[in-house]
């Protein structure tokens, strides 16, 4: 196996997609608190995380990556939560192997997006950022996720924080895997297909889901599709557990 995973509970099996510059253990809160009976299979995806950095990083090889690991597992079918970018590499598992998706769960997912801005984006993500110490970084990611919980922030700093041979701080993951996450998002949308039941969770404050994505949901999916709006920013999840969690965990249910 080439990805790092984090695996929470037993019971019917979950995939989880954490977003860009992310790891499997983002999922822990969720899988813990709100979704007992519930298997959760969390990798860390190629170039992020523990898992391996080596090219390519374009969707394609992150679904080959999923489906060996579900072997790996002894997993026929898997619900699939997929979050910002893991929402995009989730639809396109389902589209290239229908029959070991069950569910999808959307959370505010990258997909279809703007490519001029993609590509300023990918730009702005070439400047890797660094730290002196893990205080440093923990400053930092406060500031970048006001809305998220002290927990969140100091778990995300006690596993996805390394040293470097130059003594800095940096988040773990792939500078190159990230510019190519940008582009890949700037593909134009398409919708999972028919018979995978389809629940798409909207960041309002974050404005990212583009109208265009979820009319080819609708048209696709027909009554297997249904949209739920949450007064949050992109980071729904992390922010917003208490509401979240439980919203998953219904929406996984039905």
């Amino acid at each position: 196996m080439s990805l790092h995973v984090h695996r929470y509970g037993e019971g019917r099996p979950v995939l989880a997609l954490h977003g860009i510059k992310g790891h499997g253990a983002r999922w822990r809160c969720l899988a813990e608190e709100h979704l007992a009976g519930w298997r959760v299979v969390a990798p860390d995806l190629r170039g992020h995380g523990r898992s391996t950095y080596d090219a390519p990083w374009h969707v394609e090889r992150h679904v080959a990556d999923l489906l060996a690991l579900l072997d790996a597992e002894g997993v026929d079918r898997a619900d699939v939560v997929g979050h910002s970018y893991g929402g995009m590499i989730a639809v396109h598992l389902a589209r290239v192997a229908p029959t070991r998706v069950g569910r999808l769960v959307l959370l505010d997912p990258a997909i279809g997006l703007d490519p001029a801005r993609m590509r300023e984006r990918a730009h702005e993500s070439l400047a890797t950022a660094s730290y002196a110490d893990p205080g440093e970084a923990l400053a930092a990611r406060a500031v970048g996720w006001p809305d998220a919980p002290a927990q969140a922030v100091d778990d995300e700093v006690a596993e996805h924080l390394e040293r470097g041979p130059d003594g800095r701080w940096r988040w773990r993951f792939e500078p190159a895997a990230v510019v190519t996450a940008f582009s890949e998002m700037a593909r134009p949308a398409v919708a999972p297909p028919p018979g995978v039941p389809t629940h798409l969770v909207i960041a309002v404050r974050a404005g990212l889901v583009r109208p265009e994505f979820v009319a080819a949901c609708r048209e696709a999916l027909d009554g297997a599709f249904t949209v739920t709006e949450i007064d949050a920013g992109h980071m729904l999840f992390i922010d917003r557990p208490a509401q979240v969690g439980p919203l998953v965990r219904d929406l996984l249910s039905r």
